[in-house]
């Protein structure tokens, strides 16, 4: 089903006012100042000790008609640095909490009290790398929550550029445009003294029908208060323990 006209000459009166035809023209290359936004947010969230953030995620998917489907999901996030991390993902098909004590990592299905467990590196970025190079596991919000995220968000860019000021969730932020092989990637940074990013907007280009991946951030503390627990998973009784399956194809236990 096509839009009807009036909302194609809508869209199309939209981007012509909006949007200037010279920000296409100047897609190519890498503009300083979209590179300084960028390092001023992802130093800022680093330096934070301890907070707390919701997320709201839309995670398309290409059938093979082509048709994109949107599976939506939300995480409360709760960090202590340097080497803890709680995250609960509730969404249209999927209930996991993820603890981070500082020795072990644990994945847990609340609905059915299946968990698995393993030991994990003593710090928050040796804990991301090793759930995903070794678990194949992407912790929620990891792309921000590393040391060096910066370095990792720039790894490859060929072109970075200001789009423009827009405003999400009733906060003006900066947004910002990033490409690189096979990725194409969107940054909503706060404007103001808290650069917090407020949205991500994420594209496989190198997949049929170039899937998004978008996520908004909302309701940051800084000064969270976590009870005893809040980092690390006492499975009642009738839980059953079960084995992470490596990328090797290996079970991993404690």
């Amino acid at each position: 089903m096509k839009l009807p006209m009036g909302y194609r000459v809508i869209i199309a009166v939209v981007l012509a006012t909006v949007v200037p035809s010279s920000l296409f023209a100047r897609s190519d290359g890498i503009d300083s100042k979209a590179v300084r936004l960028l390092e001023k947010a992802t130093k800022f969230l680093a330096e934070q000790q301890r907070f707390t953030v919701q997320t709201q995620s839309t995670l398309e998917g290409v059938l093979t008609s082509g048709q994109k489907i949107e599976f939506d999901f939300s995480v409360n996030l709760a960090v202590e640095r340097p080497n803890r991390l709680r995250a609960e993902r509730v969404g249209d098909v999927i209930h996991q909490v993820f603890y981070y004590d500082g020795s072990t990592l644990t994945l847990v299905n609340p609905d059915d009290l299946y968990f698995a467990t393993t030991t994990a590196p003593a710090t928050l970025d040796g804990m991301l790398d090793y759930a995903l190079q070794t678990l194949d596991i992407a912790a929620p919000g990891s792309d921000l929550l590393y040391s060096n995220a910066f370095d990792k968000f720039m790894e490859d860019v060929e072109s970075a550029l200001v789009v423009g000021e827009s405003v999400i969730d009733g906060v003006r932020c900066h947004h910002l445009a990033f490409h690189k092989p096979y990725v194409d990637w969107q940054m909503w940074i706060e404007k103001g003294d808290r650069p917090l990013v407020r949205k991500m907007v994420i594209a496989s280009t190198d997949v049929e029908g170039a899937p998004e991946y978008s996520v908004v951030l909302t309701d940051y503390d800084f000064s969270p208060k976590f009870a005893d627990g809040t980092f690390h998973f006492d499975p009642p009784e009738d839980a059953t323990a079960i084995a992470f399956l490596s990328t090797s194809g290996e079970f991993v236990a404690e």
